[in-house]
């Protein structure tokens, strides 16, 4: 028995001892009248079976744009253009979609002649994913990574995922103190990290060396949120090494 459905029978008993009491004792009626219109309140407000197990059969997609040689691009899911003008370093917001496989295919702006990146993938009910374009040159990839947006109250989380093509692996480190996701290669996506609420200064390191690469910009970690940092662009070359920060 859902929600729902516990609502209503509750309803139905309150209203039963409101038509009993209704002659023999007026406060009484008024009384369960009154607990009959709250529960049938609740229960019309309440999602459905059907509304429950439809949300649970979606899942939310978006598209990161970190590959620093394509310009905007427009994005295609199933042969139909559902974002466009994607620029480097933006992120789209999610796209709920049924669970199942998708033929992602994308194109330069404005075109729809040959596509830069075509891949196939799965998504399941219930998750969230970030599709990440990376590459350099003809070797241009779609990236899936899960992002798991649920945190304990009053806490934040954060975790880091490397996609600078030319830069080696990084150690992602508290500016001039202790490393906190060591030795991140590549296409690495680093588990997530829970934290007290903070502002604070990162900096990115080469794996195993203390000397600062990238210094980041102050960020501010506020409770109940999940963030998503990410390394993009070259380390010799334009666009220059940036990071960007996406909330999931």
């Amino acid at each position: 028995m859902n929600n729902q459905e516990i609502e209503l029978q509750k309803a139905s008993m309150y209203d039963l001892l409101a038509c009993y009491y209704k002659y023999l004792d007026p406060t009484k009626h008024i009384h369960y009248y009154q607990l009959h219109l709250d529960h049938l309140r609740k229960a019309l407000s309440a999602p459905s079976t059907t509304e429950i197990q439809r949300q649970q059969k979606m899942a939310n997609v978006r598209i990161l744009h970190a590959a620093p040689d394509l310009s905007s691009v427009d994005v295609y899911i199933n042969a139909q253009k559902v974002l466009k003008h994607i620029s480097f370093k933006q992120a789209s917001t999610y796209l709920t979609l049924p669970s199942g496989k998708y033929h992602i295919d994308i194109y330069p702006a404005d075109t729809s002649v040959t596509t830069v990146i075509s891949k196939k993938v799965t998504i399941e009910p219930g998750k969230n994913y970030t599709l990440a374009a990376v590459g350099q040159g003809e070797k241009l990839q779609l990236l899936p990574f899960a992002d798991i947006p649920g945190v304990p109250p009053n806490e934040a989380k954060i975790r880091f995922i490397h996609l600078s093509p030319d830069t080696p692996a990084l150690d992602i480190a508290v500016k001039g103190r202790d490393v906190v996701f060591p030795d991140v290669a590549y296409k690495q996506a680093t588990e997530y990290l829970g934290i007290t609420p903070m502002t604070v200064e990162l900096e990115a390191r080469r794996a195993g060396n203390k000397e600062a690469i990238l210094p980041f910009p102050i960020m501010k970690f506020k409770p109940n949120r999940s963030y998503t940092i990410v390394a993009a662009g070259l380390a010799n070359g334009e666009p220059g090494l940036e990071i960007i920060l996406l909330k999931n």
